[in-house]
């Protein structure tokens, strides 16, 4: 059986926990290690039992507990060759535990597939992770600028998708952020609107998904109910019913969300937590 769950997602901190089996593999430290490991605990799993932890990007928010997390847990730390190289240079003492992973490449893990893809964003190697196991696919991908054809051939066939919605448009242009932060947020190398990330699970409900977890929203630039509502109506607009046809939900910023887990059926059904949003 293969589950999946948040332990935060959003602009302060970012970290998920995927598990098939007796394999499991932490997907960015960006809390605090203390977090980490009293999340993964709550879920029923010893910090030292992980396999291994990927990160997808260099970016403080999904790095900030690396360097302590992984002083506590020596666990192989893998990542794309730019991206190890900027931990490399960033916490030295971890340079001996990284294991680079070219993007579009895959590894076996135990119980895991894990293939990587790469992603659009201001960062030294960015991807996102494409995880397979017990005959069912979750795919995380966030921190992207736009969707690219590698994005969408991860996200094509997948039972649960992990989609950003980071920010409305309209709410960016006339915030408060800086000019040049504004320009970021916006650029094909910053995060996806409501309305990209929209199209992108329309995509990949298209293609069979059935569980989608809208993820990594903006504090400042958008709501839980206002991710959801756009991608609802883009949902809508190919008749979908997200109240029916699929699960919808969104990601808590800064606490675990429920556990999905992937049955024999295919579904992806909470198990442990929040109601769907």
């Amino acid at each position: 059986m293969l589950t999946f769950t948040t332990l935060a997602s959003g602009s302060s901190g970012n970290a998920a926990l995927v598990s098939c089996g007796q394999t499991h593999i932490l997907l960015d430290a960006g809390i605090s290690a203390r977090r980490i490991a009293a999340a993964l605990r709550s879920l029923g799993v010893q910090p030292q039992e992980l396999s291994a932890i990927f990160i997808t990007h260099e970016h403080h928010d999904h790095i900030s507990g690396l360097e302590v997390f992984s002083k506590q847990v020596p666990v192989p730390v893998v990542a794309s060759p730019a991206t190890c190289r900027q931990l490399s240079d960033r916490f030295p003492r971890l340079t001996g535990r990284l294991l680079e992973q070219a993007p579009g490449a895959g590894v076996e893990l135990g119980e895991l597939w894990v293939e990587s893809f790469p992603t659009p964003h201001d960062a030294a190697g960015s991807v996102g992770y494409a995880l397979r196991g017990a005959g069912r696919k979750v795919v995380l991908c966030t921190d992207l600028g736009y969707v690219t054809p590698e994005v969408r051939r991860a996200a094509e066939g997948c039972d649960l998708l992990v989609c950003e919605t980071n920010h409305d448009e309209d709410w960016v242009r006339s915030g408060p952020y800086p000019y040049y932060l504004k320009q970021r947020v916006l650029g094909d190398y910053g995060h996806l609107s409501n309305e990209a990330g929209a199209e992108l699970a329309a995509f990949a409900v298209e293609r069979g998904a059935r569980r989608v977890v809208l993820a990594h929203l903006s504090e400042q630039n958008n709501t839980p109910a206002h991710a959801r509502a756009a991608v609802c109506r883009r949902l809508r607009e190919m008749g979908c019913d997200p109240e029916r046809d699929i699960a919808l939900s969104v990601a808590p910023r800064k606490d675990s969300g429920p556990v999905y887990r992937l049955d024999g059926a295919g579904e992806a059904l909470p198990i442990r937590g929040a109601a769907l949003c």
